[in-house]
């Protein structure tokens, strides 16, 4: 597995090391079941907003119970591979809560980022990340691209 790879404890340490050098912070998070061109867009543009990029991936069981039995298609350890080896992620983590609150708490990002099916005023964590003085953000294309969508397609013979 990936370097980029790491366990909460490591991350802290690490992200500590980095704002020690006074680089940015931010965080984004999600399954990334499937990944498609939606997903590269939103970490894409979620790079631009700080100095290094944190994903924090939704375990198997949390994925399952998020978005039903039949998920995920892909392991976690595969999720995790997968997104860490794109250039734009600088480090990937996983995390088991259903929500990416206590992630936050731990690692207070500069930014919280969130797709385009979000705007700032509807991010369900702003509250959190703006209690300690963080900011919230919006990044990737329109969502016209999900998941859920092409696995419908792929299930109707298209």
């Amino acid at each position: 597995m990936s370097a980029k790879v790491i366990d909460m404890a490591g991350l802290v340490a690490e992200l500590a090391n980095q704002r020690a050098a006074g680089r940015t912070v931010a965080l984004t998070n999600g399954a990334f079941d499937l990944l498609h061109v939606g997903h590269l867009r939103y970490l894409v543009g979620a790079s631009r907003l700080a100095d290094i990029l944190v994903v924090a991936i939704n375990s198997d069981d949390s994925v399952r119970r998020l978005k039903g039995a039949d998920r995920p298609i892909y392991p976690e350890n595969e999720r995790l591979e997968l997104v860490a080896a794109l250039e734009v992620v600088d480090y990937v983590v996983l995390f088991e809560q259903d929500d990416v609150r206590d992630v936050i708490r731990k690692l207070k990002p500069d930014v919280h980022v969130k797709g385009t099916d979000y705007t700032p005023e509807t991010i369900p964590e702003r509250d959190e990340v703006l209690d300690y003085g963080g900011q919230v953000a919006v990044a990737g294309d329109p969502k016209d691209h999900s998941t859920s969508e092409i696995l419908k397609k792929f299930s109707k013979g298209n």
